[in-house]
């Protein structure tokens, strides 16, 4: 109960930044420490430093997934590659953009992950969008848009992966049986959007990032190699089955290579502007403290048994696998999906094919348990804008409170996650 506590007192304080004035990621990186402070009063201080050590391991591949992206994301950046995109979106009405956009990062999260996709598409927002609170309504529909893209494809997002890994669900049958119920989570909160955003966009002033010029030979080889390398890191893992952090330090790598090689005559100033050095010192440091906090605080409350007790609670009161999973979902918006779906993946074995038992034959491969999970738990974080990686990306980088996303997009997010419920209990009932 002190840890839970405990995590619910730092999630208000990150609710409440704005008006207390205390950034999010001081509140998150004290909760999470905190937590598992708390946790040597109830285990033995060996056996929590045991675990931390499994934690902190898993919670630094995420780490280095998300700054790997960042540094790739802001060498094209820095080399004008994001204009090869916004130079062909020639639309300045809001809802045509709102649209072209949300299908972007629907498909490109099903090809990358959501959590790249997300920062990708912010930063296509930001040389897009000059006013700040229209610019919010279009990083939440990318949020909404990833995290519906990378539940049906098995390399769209982590719990997902998590399930094809294990066994649980093939790839094949899981973009045939998600592809609709994921769009429809997408589809309606875009329809209902095209009512209320009306007029036009103000596009952002154009910026001069230096007094170098650069070829578009150049523009265009760094644009390619840079998204061919974020492209490059889920092939990786299907061919090595390393982490996916291993493939994007890789890309980074090889992008940092052919920088150097491209400037490696320029001296003084004008290599510095193109350098990877100069990419790596833009990266948003507040964003990936304030994950390891949030990381941290949900680790502890895996360890102290919070979310096992969780899973047995919704096992012997709901009685419903359909019900499970829509609670999951819901609770995928306050606690991490990853944790909240091994302990599903512990709780509920794989079943082998031909149980004739009604129950037991929703946990076979492919069965419609597992298919369910990876829908609801990677749709659900959408609504709220710290339950999935993708929305604490975009809250980190365009600093949306916590409040606003709740008030203005947390609703939309809802009806879109029911109605891909629905779609899909309807379709396996």
């Amino acid at each position: 109960m002190l840890i839970l506590s405990i995590f619910i007192v730092s999630y208000a304080f990150i609710i409440l930044e704005h008006n207390i004035k205390i950034d999010k990621a001081a509140s998150a990186l004290i909760g999470g420490v905190l937590c598992w402070t708390a946790l040597t009063f109830q285990q033995p201080t060996e056996i929590v430093a045991h675990s931390l050590t499994e934690h902190v391991v898993e919670i630094s591949s995420i780490l280095l997934f998300l700054m790997g992206a960042m540094t790739i994301v802001e060498i094209i950046d820095a080399h004008h590659g994001f204009e090869i995109i916004t130079n062909r979106i020639s639309t300045s009405s809001k809802v045509k953009l709102l649209w072209i956009l949300a299908f972007l990062a629907f498909f490109l999260s099903a090809a990358l992950d959501n959590l790249t996709t997300a920062i990708v598409m912010v930063s296509l927002l930001r040389k897009i969008i000059a006013d700040q609170k229209t610019r919010w309504i279009f990083g939440g529909v990318v949020i909404i848009a990833a995290n519906a893209g990378g539940a049906w494809s098995p390399i769209g997002d982590v719990t997902t992966t998590m399930l094809w890994i294990g066994g649980q669900i093939t790839s094949g049958h899981t973009i045939q049986s998600l592809f609709l119920p994921s769009f429809i989570s997408l589809l309606l909160p875009l329809i209902i959007l095209s009512f209320t955003q009306k007029g036009s966009i103000q596009p952002t002033e154009e910026t001069h990032y230096s007094n170098f010029q650069l070829s578009k030979k150049t523009q265009w080889s760094v644009f390619l190699i840079g998204v061919g390398g974020l492209l490059f890191v889920p092939v990786f893992k299907t061919i090595t089955h390393l982490p996916p952090f291993m493939g994007m330090m890789l890309s980074v790598g090889i992008t940092w290579f052919i920088i150097d090689l491209v400037h490696g005559r320029k001296i003084g100033e004008e290599r510095a502007q193109f350098s990877a050095l100069s990419a790596l010192r833009k990266i948003d440091l507040p964003s990936v403290l304030f994950f390891l906090g949030i990381l941290l605080s949900v680790g502890a409350l895996q360890q102290a048994g919070f979310l096992q007790e969780l899973s047995i609670w919704l096992k012997d009161t709901i009685q419903n696998g359909y019900g499970i999973n829509v609670a999951i979902g819901f609770l995928s918006a306050i606690i991490d999906n990853v944790p909240l779906v091994a302990a599903s993946k512990s709780m509920y074995p794989i079943v082998a094919n031909g149980s004739t038992d009604v129950w037991l034959s929703q946990f076979i491969q492919d069965g419609s348990f597992w298919q369910f999970l990876a829908y609801t738990a990677g749709t659900g974080g959408s609504m709220l804008i710290i339950g999935s990686a993708a929305g604490v990306a975009v809250m980190g980088i365009e600093k949306i409170p916590f409040s606003w996303y709740l008030k203005n997009l947390s609703w939309l997010a809802v009806i879109g996650f029911l109605a891909g419920c629905a779609v899909f209990i309807l379709s396996h009932s």
